[in-house]
């Protein structure tokens, strides 16, 4: 029941464009799950604008938080952390104050910038999970 639970099946997921984002979007969700489990509402999944994406927008009491997803099924690729480098974490912060524009929040808004990076085999079963809370 708990291999059920932490595996994600990837199906024929190597190799085209469409089938990664799918495979993105369910180890979204299981960060989401892990979030609500520990008391973060989710406001908005997926927030896009010309500047780029955030995976997770939440709320951890007074604070927003902003969220980047990181799976690698393999330890070649690197940890899944390091690939929230530099210019990822400066294009998250632009879009974090574009976020806050657009819906009419204060530019002095409590902020907070996490990763959750999950390392799991070729079957989906997740191995290893980190939640960095404020990461950058």
């Amino acid at each position: 029941m708990e291999e059920e639970k932490n595996s994600i099946s990837n199906g024929k997921t190597e190799g085209s464009g469409r089938n990664k984002r799918k495979l993105g979007s369910i180890w979204e969700k299981y960060a989401v799950a892990r979030l609500r489990e520990a008391g973060l509402k989710i406001i908005t999944l997926n927030f896009r604008c010309r500047l780029g994406e955030i995976d997770i927008v939440a709320r951890d009491g007074d604070y927003l938080v902003f969220t980047e997803v990181k799976c690698r099924k393999s330890r070649a690729a690197g940890n899944p952390l390091e690939a929230v480098n530099a210019f990822k974490q400066r294009t998250i912060r632009k879009v974090a104050a574009f976020f806050l524009l657009r819906y009419g929040l204060k530019q002095d808004t409590p902020c907070r910038f996490d990763v959750y990076g999950i390392e799991a085999d070729a079957r989906g079963r997740v191995l290893r999970e980190y939640w960095v809370r404020d990461a950058f």
